[in-house]
């Protein structure tokens, strides 16, 4: 009996031993147990930390990552909010952006983005803070929810970028129905109740359960967009003022399936890529090296 134990112990250990095949991403750490739903990433200003967020059913809280240390070193809870379906995170300067507009059913009214101040002057440790607000509706929808046939109203996605807010929908039509088309929504950076405006579309491909846009990012300096699904990224670059797919436009398949949710530039040629958790493991920080495509 000791000896069958001693081989299955051999056997797990082998196993678990196994180099992991992450595609073409590099794996860099593993998301704290506190960011099990993690669905939106962003880079510090000083480029030390991670802002991290979890969706629907976690508490109001955006937690700050040490990259060298891999740890929690900070929670800031926004004292005037609840997370209602919590799914990107947005950074400009100091400033970071939350957006609860997660809308699966596509009959949300109240979809806001949270706006916290001067995050680079919050201390460690846990923090409570007061957001300014921004609440929108799209111009073009008319029913909550829309009939079969225009199911594109949910949104996991955007960035700010020349003070305005871009939002990147979620195409939640049947398999039979689905086209790939994200629809992309300007928003002007300001308080209040606020109108998005549809400015362009975006088809990524064919498969719903590989096309749905999860997460944007953009990277300041250089313009570069990052557009991510659970499998591919799309980097867009070269456009013109904020006609974004007008430019080049490069398609990488990550060789990697789980449902990545998150993503933001490391620098300007290097994504972080996050995933949440799975049945069986905590989800993963990766690095995609754009220089490789």
């Amino acid at each position: 009996m000791k000896f069958f134990s001693i081989i299955a112990i051999l056997l797990f250990t082998t196993i678990q031993c196994q180099p992991q095949d992450y595609g073409v991403l590099e794996y860099y750490m593993t998301l704290p147990d506190l960011l099990e739903e993690n669905s939106g990433i962003a880079i510090s200003q000083n480029k030390k930390y991670l802002y991290a967020i979890n969706d629907s059913g976690g508490t109001a809280t955006i937690f700050s990552i040490h990259l060298d240390h891999k740890e929690i070193e900070q929670d800031i809870s926004i004292s005037n909010a609840q997370n209602v379906d919590w799914e990107d995170l947005a950074s400009f300067e100091n400033d970071l952006f939350v957006g609860d507009f997660g809308n699966n059913d596509n009959k949300r009214k109240d979809q806001t983005i949270y706006w916290v101040e001067n995050v680079d002057q919050i201390t460690p440790g846990s923090f409570s803070a007061f957001a300014k607000t921004t609440t929108f509706t799209f111009e073009d929808q008319k029913e909550y929810p829309p009939k079969k046939g225009n199911q594109n109203f949910d949104v996991e996605s955007f960035f700010v970028h020349n003070t305005n807010f871009y939002l990147f929908t979620r195409n939640r039509e049947s398999h039979k129905k689905f086209d790939g088309i994200t629809k992309v929504y300007k928003i002007p950076m300001k308080e209040g109740a606020q109108k998005a405006i549809l400015i362009d579309e975006f088809e990524t491909c064919s498969d719903r359960d590989d096309c749905q846009v999860t997460s944007a990012a953009i990277h300041h300096e250089t313009g570069k967009i990052a557009l991510l699904t659970y499998n591919k990224v799309w980097i867009f670059d070269n456009y013109y003022d904020d006609q974004f797919f007008s430019g080049s436009v490069t398609k990488i398949k990550l060789g990697h399936n789980s449902q990545k949710e998150s993503v933001t530039f490391k620098d300007a040629h290097t994504l972080f890529i996050s995933e949440e958790a799975s049945s069986k493991t905590q989800g993963n920080v990766y690095t995609l090296d754009l220089k490789k495509f």
